[in-house]
């Protein structure tokens, strides 16, 4: 059985304009499986609905129908009370590394919140913890007493990486996590995210406009355009045998390295 199953999940936002309504079908029926260990890439274009898809699989948005099963059971159908259990299995790693983290909180504060909300820890044990995060990443205890502002933009997106291994999740969406970064920096982060996998056995969804990303780090690869799942497969068939004419158009546009 799948980790994850999302069966025709749909969103439809509505909107008024001069006194009438208009909908925008931002995702539309959508259907693929994750099987536990892997790396699923959901590449396409800004504005084609990979955000609001990897959101309504965390039910962080609700969709306007479909179904995301995690572990056999339907989370669209779960109380706020089972919902709070869900989430220990299922986090978020979000697109912006200097919105993403209170400016107002240290670090310690930051990393343990999710160790404080679910776990009844003592204060001593819930630094050790976090220290045990922040070297998992990459960074040396001492980040802990600083606060957000005081890191490099790398070095946010790895704190907020830590806050979501706080309660060793199953499954993570990665959403654009580089994509505010530079390109050097954004390298590191996916090979943290490769490392982090191998060692604590997670499983994702790797959402990113950028394919090569996505072809490095992805077990298997779904291109999405205007709502919809136009093609899935490995990450081999959708580099070398693309089916679809707007994955080839996606495939095209990455520039060639030539040596001189």
């Amino acid at each position: 059985m799948a980790l994850l199953e999302v069966a025709g999940l749909t969103k439809i936002f509505v909107h008024s304009a001069r006194g009438v309504e208009h909908e925008h079908r931002a995702v539309d029926g959508v259907s693929f499986s994750i099987e536990a260990g892997e790396t699923l890439g959901l590449v396409g274009e800004s504005g084609c609905g990979k955000t609001t898809l990897g959101r309504m699989i965390l039910r962080l948005i609700d969709p306007t129908d479909g179904r995301v099963l995690f572990n056999g059971e339907d989370i669209l159908l779960a109380s706020s009370g089972r919902m709070r259990e869900l989430r220990r299995d299922m986090q978020i790693v979000f697109q912006d590394p200097f919105g993403s983290l209170d400016p107002r909180f240290r670090v310690i504060d930051i990393v343990s919140e999710p160790l404080r909300i679910h776990e009844s820890l003592p204060t001593a044990r819930l630094r050790e913890r976090a220290a045990e995060l922040m070297r998992s990443v990459g960074l040396d205890e001492s980040a802990l007493n600083r606060f957000p502002h005081e890191f490099s933009g790398g070095q946010r997106q790895r704190i907020g990486i830590a806050r979501a291994l706080a309660l060793r999740p199953k499954f993570i969406v990665a959403d654009e996590p580089v994509s505010a970064l530079d390109v050097s920096v954004g390298a590191q982060i996916v090979n943290l995210l490769a490392q982090l996998q191998r060692d604590f056995g997670l499983t994702y969804l790797f959402i990113s406009h950028s394919m090569p990303i996505v072809r490095y780090l992805a077990t298997r690869i779904a291109v999405m355009r205007q709502g919809k799942i136009v093609e899935i497969g490995t990450a081999e068939q959708i580099s070398e045998r693309p089916q679809h004419e707007y994955t080839r158009s996606l495939l095209a546009a990455v520039p060639e390295m030539t040596s001189k």
